[in-house]
Protein backbone atom coordinates (compact mmCIF):
# COMPACT_ATOMS: atom_id res chain seq x y z
CA UNK A 1 0.00 0.00 0.00
CA UNK A 2 1.40 3.42 -0.95
CA UNK A 3 2.10 6.19 1.55
CA UNK A 4 -0.72 8.20 0.01
CA UNK A 5 -3.17 5.35 0.56
CA UNK A 6 -2.05 4.96 4.16
CA UNK A 7 -2.49 8.68 4.81
CA UNK A 8 -5.98 8.62 3.27
CA UNK A 9 -6.96 5.58 5.34
CA UNK A 10 -5.68 7.29 8.50
CA UNK A 11 -7.60 10.47 7.74
CA UNK A 12 -10.81 8.52 7.10
CA UNK A 13 -10.45 6.50 10.29
CA UNK A 14 -9.86 9.54 12.49
CA UNK A 15 -11.90 12.06 10.51
CA UNK A 16 -14.21 12.71 13.46
CA UNK A 17 -11.64 12.34 16.20
CA UNK A 18 -10.21 9.70 18.49
CA UNK A 19 -13.37 9.27 20.57
CA UNK A 20 -15.44 8.45 17.50
CA UNK A 21 -12.88 5.93 16.25
CA UNK A 22 -12.62 4.30 19.68
CA UNK A 23 -16.36 3.87 20.18
CA UNK A 24 -16.92 2.81 16.56
CA UNK A 25 -14.02 0.39 16.19
CA UNK A 26 -13.66 -0.99 19.72
CA UNK A 27 -16.60 -0.35 22.04
CA UNK A 28 -19.26 -0.99 19.40
CA UNK A 29 -18.25 -4.66 19.16
CA UNK A 30 -18.84 -5.27 22.85
CA UNK A 31 -22.56 -5.59 22.16
CA UNK A 32 -21.71 -9.02 20.73
CA UNK A 33 -20.98 -10.21 24.27
CA UNK A 34 -24.51 -9.45 25.44
CA UNK A 35 -27.22 -12.04 25.95
CA UNK A 36 -29.70 -12.87 23.16
CA UNK A 37 -33.14 -11.27 23.12
CA UNK A 38 -35.31 -14.37 23.13
CA UNK A 39 -38.79 -12.96 23.75
CA UNK A 40 -39.80 -11.45 20.43
CA UNK A 41 -43.11 -13.17 19.80
CA UNK A 42 -45.72 -10.45 20.40
CA UNK A 43 -47.60 -10.05 17.12
CA UNK A 44 -49.67 -7.10 18.26
CA UNK A 45 -46.94 -5.21 16.43
CA UNK A 46 -44.04 -6.44 14.32
CA UNK A 47 -40.73 -4.64 13.87
CA UNK A 48 -39.34 -4.58 10.33
CA UNK A 49 -35.80 -3.47 9.52
CA UNK A 50 -33.62 -3.56 6.41
CA UNK A 51 -29.91 -4.02 6.95
CA UNK A 52 -26.72 -4.63 5.03
CA UNK A 53 -23.12 -5.71 5.48
CA UNK A 54 -21.86 -2.36 6.76
CA UNK A 55 -24.73 -1.75 9.16
CA UNK A 56 -25.75 -5.01 10.83
CA UNK A 57 -23.69 -4.26 13.96
CA UNK A 58 -25.41 -0.90 14.38
CA UNK A 59 -28.70 -2.73 13.99
CA UNK A 60 -27.94 -4.89 17.03
CA UNK A 61 -27.46 -1.71 19.06
CA UNK A 62 -30.71 -0.30 17.66
CA UNK A 63 -32.75 -3.37 18.48
CA UNK A 64 -31.23 -4.11 21.87
CA UNK A 65 -31.63 -0.51 23.00
CA UNK A 66 -35.27 -0.57 21.86
CA UNK A 67 -36.13 -3.86 23.55
CA UNK A 68 -34.27 -2.86 26.72
CA UNK A 69 -35.92 0.50 27.25
CA UNK A 70 -39.35 -0.31 25.85
CA UNK A 71 -39.68 -3.58 27.77
CA UNK A 72 -41.76 -4.86 24.86
CA UNK A 73 -41.59 -8.21 23.07
CA UNK A 74 -42.72 -7.21 19.59
CA UNK A 75 -42.07 -9.75 16.87
CA UNK A 76 -39.07 -9.04 14.67
CA UNK A 77 -38.38 -9.40 10.96
CA UNK A 78 -34.93 -8.54 9.61
CA UNK A 79 -34.55 -8.07 5.85
CA UNK A 80 -31.16 -8.62 4.19
CA UNK A 81 -30.44 -6.31 1.25
CA UNK A 82 -28.32 -9.05 -0.32
CA UNK A 83 -24.95 -8.10 1.15
CA UNK A 84 -25.03 -9.89 4.51
CA UNK A 85 -22.61 -12.77 4.85
CA UNK A 86 -23.59 -16.08 6.36
CA UNK A 87 -21.62 -15.10 9.44
CA UNK A 88 -23.54 -11.81 9.69
CA UNK A 89 -26.83 -13.71 9.48
CA UNK A 90 -25.71 -16.30 12.03
CA UNK A 91 -24.74 -13.54 14.46
CA UNK A 92 -28.09 -11.78 14.05
CA UNK A 93 -29.91 -15.09 14.52
CA UNK A 94 -27.96 -15.78 17.68
CA UNK A 95 -28.85 -12.44 19.21
CA UNK A 96 -32.49 -12.59 18.08
CA UNK A 97 -33.27 -16.32 17.89
CA UNK A 98 -37.01 -15.88 17.27
CA UNK A 99 -36.60 -13.29 14.55
CA UNK A 100 -37.38 -14.02 10.94
CA UNK A 101 -34.37 -13.17 8.79
CA UNK A 102 -35.31 -12.78 5.14
CA UNK A 103 -32.48 -13.08 2.64
CA UNK A 104 -32.62 -11.23 -0.68
CA UNK A 105 -33.12 -14.30 -2.88
CA UNK A 106 -35.94 -15.56 -0.69
CA UNK A 107 -37.57 -12.13 -0.82
CA UNK A 108 -37.20 -11.86 -4.60
CA UNK A 109 -38.91 -15.22 -5.05
CA UNK A 110 -41.87 -14.07 -2.98
CA UNK A 111 -42.22 -10.37 -3.73
CA UNK A 112 -41.54 -10.13 -7.45
CA UNK A 113 -44.46 -12.44 -8.38
CA UNK A 114 -46.72 -10.40 -6.08
CA UNK A 115 -45.89 -7.32 -8.15
CA UNK A 116 -46.47 -8.92 -11.55
CA UNK A 117 -49.71 -6.97 -11.99
CA UNK A 118 -48.07 -3.71 -10.91
CA UNK A 119 -45.52 -2.81 -13.62
CA UNK A 120 -44.32 0.43 -12.01
CA UNK A 121 -43.93 -1.25 -8.64
CA UNK A 122 -42.10 -4.18 -10.21
CA UNK A 123 -39.65 -1.89 -12.00
CA UNK A 124 -39.04 0.11 -8.84
CA UNK A 125 -38.53 -3.03 -6.74
CA UNK A 126 -36.01 -4.40 -9.25
CA UNK A 127 -33.95 -1.23 -9.50
CA UNK A 128 -34.01 0.59 -6.18
CA UNK A 129 -31.86 -0.71 -3.34
CA UNK A 130 -34.21 0.68 -0.67
CA UNK A 131 -37.46 -0.48 -2.25
CA UNK A 132 -37.68 -3.58 -0.01
CA UNK A 133 -38.49 -1.17 2.82
CA UNK A 134 -41.78 -0.62 1.02
CA UNK A 135 -42.72 -3.86 -0.74
CA UNK A 136 -40.97 -6.55 1.32
CA UNK A 137 -42.00 -5.05 4.63
CA UNK A 138 -45.61 -5.07 3.51
CA UNK A 139 -45.43 -8.54 1.96
CA UNK A 140 -43.89 -10.17 5.06
CA UNK A 141 -45.78 -8.22 7.71
CA UNK A 142 -47.72 -10.64 9.94
CA UNK A 143 -49.36 -8.02 12.13
CA UNK A 144 -51.84 -5.24 11.41
CA UNK A 145 -49.31 -2.82 12.89
CA UNK A 146 -45.66 -2.42 11.98
CA UNK A 147 -42.91 -0.61 13.83
CA UNK A 148 -40.84 0.85 11.01
CA UNK A 149 -37.25 1.11 12.19
CA UNK A 150 -33.90 2.07 10.69
CA UNK A 151 -30.59 0.71 11.92
CA UNK A 152 -29.16 4.15 12.71
CA UNK A 153 -31.44 4.88 15.66
CA UNK A 154 -30.52 4.46 19.31
CA UNK A 155 -32.91 4.49 22.26
CA UNK A 156 -32.02 6.05 25.61
CA UNK A 157 -35.36 5.76 27.44
CA UNK A 158 -38.78 4.23 26.87
CA UNK A 159 -40.35 5.81 23.76
CA UNK A 160 -43.59 6.24 25.67
CA UNK A 161 -45.65 8.22 23.18
CA UNK A 162 -44.70 5.92 20.31
CA UNK A 163 -45.63 2.87 22.38
CA UNK A 164 -48.92 4.46 23.42
CA UNK A 165 -49.88 5.04 19.80
CA UNK A 166 -48.85 1.53 18.77
CA UNK A 167 -50.85 -0.09 21.56
CA UNK A 168 -53.98 2.07 21.45
CA UNK A 169 -56.52 0.11 19.35
CA UNK A 170 -58.43 3.33 18.68
CA UNK A 171 -55.38 5.00 17.17
CA UNK A 172 -55.87 4.63 13.43
CA UNK A 173 -53.22 6.91 11.96
CA UNK A 174 -49.69 6.27 10.78
CA UNK A 175 -47.22 8.19 12.91
CA UNK A 176 -43.56 8.82 12.09
CA UNK A 177 -40.67 10.93 13.26
CA UNK A 178 -40.30 14.38 11.77
CA UNK A 179 -37.41 15.11 9.42
CA UNK A 180 -35.37 18.32 9.47
CA UNK A 181 -37.35 19.40 6.40
CA UNK A 182 -39.52 17.72 3.78
CA UNK A 183 -37.21 15.53 1.69
CA UNK A 184 -39.29 14.05 -1.10
CA UNK A 185 -38.97 13.44 -4.82
CA UNK A 186 -42.32 15.13 -5.55
CA UNK A 187 -43.73 18.55 -4.79
CA UNK A 188 -46.87 18.94 -2.63
CA UNK A 189 -48.58 20.87 -5.42
CA UNK A 190 -48.17 17.95 -7.83
CA UNK A 191 -49.63 15.55 -5.27
CA UNK A 192 -52.62 17.80 -4.73
CA UNK A 193 -53.14 18.26 -8.47
CA UNK A 194 -52.74 14.64 -9.53
CA UNK A 195 -53.93 12.72 -6.47
CA UNK A 196 -56.24 15.14 -4.69
CA UNK A 197 -54.81 15.02 -1.16
CA UNK A 198 -52.28 17.05 0.84
CA UNK A 199 -48.78 15.64 1.25
CA UNK A 200 -47.78 15.74 4.91
CA UNK A 201 -44.66 17.72 5.69
CA UNK A 202 -41.37 16.38 7.09
CA UNK A 203 -42.26 12.68 7.20
CA UNK A 204 -39.15 10.63 7.89
CA UNK A 205 -39.23 6.91 7.15
CA UNK A 206 -36.77 5.92 9.89
CA UNK A 207 -39.13 5.41 12.82
CA UNK A 208 -42.85 5.05 13.21
CA UNK A 209 -46.06 3.10 13.37
CA UNK A 210 -47.38 1.95 10.00
CA UNK A 211 -50.75 0.25 9.57
CA UNK A 212 -50.58 -2.66 7.15
CA UNK A 213 -53.53 -1.54 5.08
CA UNK A 214 -51.78 1.76 4.32
CA UNK A 215 -49.13 -0.09 2.28
CA UNK A 216 -51.47 -0.68 -0.64
CA UNK A 217 -49.78 -1.85 -3.83
CA UNK A 218 -52.65 -0.28 -5.76
CA UNK A 219 -51.87 3.07 -4.18
CA UNK A 220 -48.13 2.74 -4.74
CA UNK A 221 -48.65 1.85 -8.40
CA UNK A 222 -50.68 5.02 -8.73
CA UNK A 223 -48.10 7.12 -6.88
CA UNK A 224 -45.27 5.87 -9.07
CA UNK A 225 -47.09 7.44 -12.01
CA UNK A 226 -46.44 10.94 -10.67
CA UNK A 227 -44.12 13.01 -12.91
CA UNK A 228 -40.43 12.61 -12.02
CA UNK A 229 -41.13 10.71 -8.78
CA UNK A 230 -38.22 8.36 -9.46
CA UNK A 231 -35.70 10.93 -8.33
CA UNK A 232 -33.02 11.11 -5.67
CA UNK A 233 -32.11 7.56 -4.65
CA UNK A 234 -32.29 8.06 -0.89
CA UNK A 235 -35.59 9.93 -0.93
CA UNK A 236 -37.87 7.76 -3.02
CA UNK A 237 -38.88 5.17 -0.41
CA UNK A 238 -39.41 7.98 2.09
CA UNK A 239 -41.61 9.69 -0.48
CA UNK A 240 -43.66 6.52 -0.89
CA UNK A 241 -44.16 6.24 2.88
CA UNK A 242 -45.16 9.90 3.04
CA UNK A 243 -47.67 9.43 0.22
CA UNK A 244 -49.18 6.24 1.64
CA UNK A 245 -49.41 7.78 5.09
CA UNK A 246 -50.85 11.06 3.83
CA UNK A 247 -53.66 9.30 2.00
CA UNK A 248 -54.27 6.92 4.89
CA UNK A 249 -53.99 9.52 7.66
CA UNK A 250 -50.83 10.58 9.45
CA UNK A 251 -49.38 12.71 12.19
CA UNK A 252 -45.81 13.23 13.28
CA UNK A 253 -44.46 11.94 16.55
CA UNK A 254 -43.75 14.64 19.17
CA UNK A 255 -40.72 16.91 18.59
CA UNK A 256 -38.57 14.81 20.95
CA UNK A 257 -38.47 12.19 18.19
CA UNK A 258 -37.51 14.62 15.40
CA UNK A 259 -34.36 14.22 13.35
CA UNK A 260 -32.00 16.98 14.48
CA UNK A 261 -28.55 17.68 13.11
CA UNK A 262 -27.51 20.08 15.87
CA UNK A 263 -27.46 19.77 19.62
CA UNK A 264 -27.34 16.64 21.76
CA UNK A 265 -29.62 13.87 23.02
CA UNK A 266 -31.05 16.38 25.50
CA UNK A 267 -33.43 13.99 27.22
CA UNK A 268 -34.99 12.59 24.04
CA UNK A 269 -36.02 8.92 24.18
CA UNK A 270 -34.09 8.21 20.98
CA UNK A 271 -32.07 9.84 18.26
CA UNK A 272 -31.94 9.11 14.54
CA UNK A 273 -28.30 9.35 13.46
CA UNK A 274 -28.83 10.08 9.78
CA UNK A 275 -25.89 10.21 7.36
CA UNK A 276 -24.66 13.72 8.17
CA UNK A 277 -24.35 12.88 11.87
CA UNK A 278 -23.69 9.15 11.69
CA UNK A 279 -20.39 9.65 13.52
CA UNK A 280 -22.36 10.87 16.53
CA UNK A 281 -24.00 7.47 16.81
CA UNK A 282 -20.65 6.31 18.15
CA UNK A 283 -19.14 9.30 19.96
CA UNK A 284 -22.45 10.44 21.47
CA UNK A 285 -25.04 7.65 21.34
CA UNK A 286 -23.07 4.51 22.11
CA UNK A 287 -20.85 6.46 24.48
CA UNK A 288 -23.93 7.69 26.38
CA UNK A 289 -25.36 4.18 26.63
CA UNK A 290 -22.09 2.65 27.80
CA UNK A 291 -21.48 5.36 30.37
CA UNK A 292 -24.97 4.72 31.73
CA UNK A 293 -24.25 0.99 32.22
CA UNK A 294 -26.35 -0.19 29.26
CA UNK A 295 -24.04 -3.06 28.34
CA UNK A 296 -23.89 -4.27 31.93
CA UNK A 297 -27.69 -4.49 32.06
CA UNK A 298 -28.05 -6.66 28.96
Amino acid sequence: MSIGSLVLKFKQKYEHGLHTAYYRDTVRYKILNSRPIVNTCDLSCEIHVLTYANDWLNLIWTLKSFYHFSQRQYALCIHDDGTLTQQNIATLQYHFPNARIIDKKQADNKVLPLLSSYPRCLEFRKNNHLSPKVFDFGAYLESDRMLLLDSDILFFAAPTELLNRIENPDYQLNTLNGDVASSYTVEPEEVKTHLGFDLAERVNSGLGLIHKRSLSFDWIEEFLGLPDIIGYFWRIEQTIYALCSSRFGVELLPPAYDVHLEGSINGSPCRHYVGKIRHLMYSEGIRHLVQNKFLKEL
